[in-house]
Parts: structure tokens; C-alpha cells; sequence
């Protein structure tokens, strides 16, 4: 598993990942409207190509074998914090190990962040789980208005450096 900094050439690779990744999970859980309606907004191409090039997000590529497997979207925060956007792995790739190694990547990558938080949908068990396995926690459960009628309804889950 390699984790490899993204550049604004990536970013057809990773809306391709994204389209792939959300269709086959998501719809059972917010949709398949919400699903449009979020790919639209946070995966195409132009909003891809903003995200990567303002640098507020950090983006990566997650390789196996020299293969595009998932990517992830981290940005340092104050006081030696860290937040992942986005962490999504194909979904045929899942239940490998990939997960945890490219995790354990990203945490080296910010040894200096002691604590790290995501937002997370209430029904997306199976990601619930992994990072339970990885040692975070439920922080707090919040709905975030997203526009056009869409809610997030996510935990944010937070993990300590010991």
C-alpha cells in the first residue's frame, strides 16, 4: 500500500473513484437523489481540481500495486489536530487490510496530530465499525444542512494519539 500526494492531474482519477465508490454504497443509504445531488457538488471535476488546488485539504491516492485502490482528504487543523474529509477505499478492495494500512500511513504522514476527527453518516455501519476497530470514538451526533432540502446526518468521531 503506497499513499501518494494527489496533484490537480489526479483529480479525474479521484471523481472516477468517487463516482465508482459512491454508487455502489450510498444509495441504500441516503439515496440515490442525495447521491446526485453530493457527487454534483464535492466530486466533479471542477470542484475536485478547487479542493486540491487551494491546499486547505490535503488529497492522497491510495496504491496497490501501482493501482488506484481509494483516496483520502486530510487538513491540519490547530493545536495539533487533523480532520479527514473524505477516506473511501473501492468497494471491492474492502475487507483487505487497506483500510487500516492506509490509515496507519496517514497517521505517520501527521505523527504531530495527537487528535483527528471525521464526519461520518449515522447508517454507514460497516465504516462505523472499521474505525471503532481503529480506535476512535463517538464525539458527538450532528445534522448538517447541505442545501436543495439535503441533510447529513453524521457522527464525528474522533481518535486520540496515546
Amino acid at each position: 500500500m503506497l499513499l501518494r500526494k494527489a496533484l490537480i492531474a489526479d483529480a479525474p482519477q479521484i471523481h472516477a473513484l468517487a463516482t465508482s465508490i459512491w454508487w455502489k454504497h450510498y444509495p441504500a443509504i441516503i439515496g440515490e437523489e442525495q447521491v446526485k445531488f453530493m457527487l454534483g457538488k464535492m466530486y466533479a471535476l471542477d470542484a475536485l481540481e478547487h479542493q486540491i488546488t487551494t491546499g486547505a485539504q490535503q488529497f492522497f491516492l491510495l496504491l496497490e500495486d501501482e493501482q488506484p485502490v481509494g483516496f483520502i482528504s486530510y487538513e491540519e487543523k490547530h493545536n495539533d489536530e487533523g480532520f479527514i474529509h473524505k477516506f473511501y477505499i473501492l468497494n471491492d478492495q474492502q475487507r483487505k487490510g487497506l483500510g487500516a494500512a492506509a490509515l496507519d500511513l496517514l497517521l505517520a504522514e501527521f505523527s504531530d496530530a495527537d487528535t483527528i476527527r471525521l464526519q461520518l453518516n449515522r447508517q454507514n455501519y460497516q465504516a462505523i465499525n472499521f474505525y471503532f476497530k481503529n480506535g476512535f470514538i463517538i464525539e458527538e451526533v450532528a445534522d448538517f444542512d447541505i442545501g436543495e432540502g439535503y441533510f447529513m446526518n453524521d457522527f464525528i468521531l474522533k481518535w486520540q494519539r496515546k
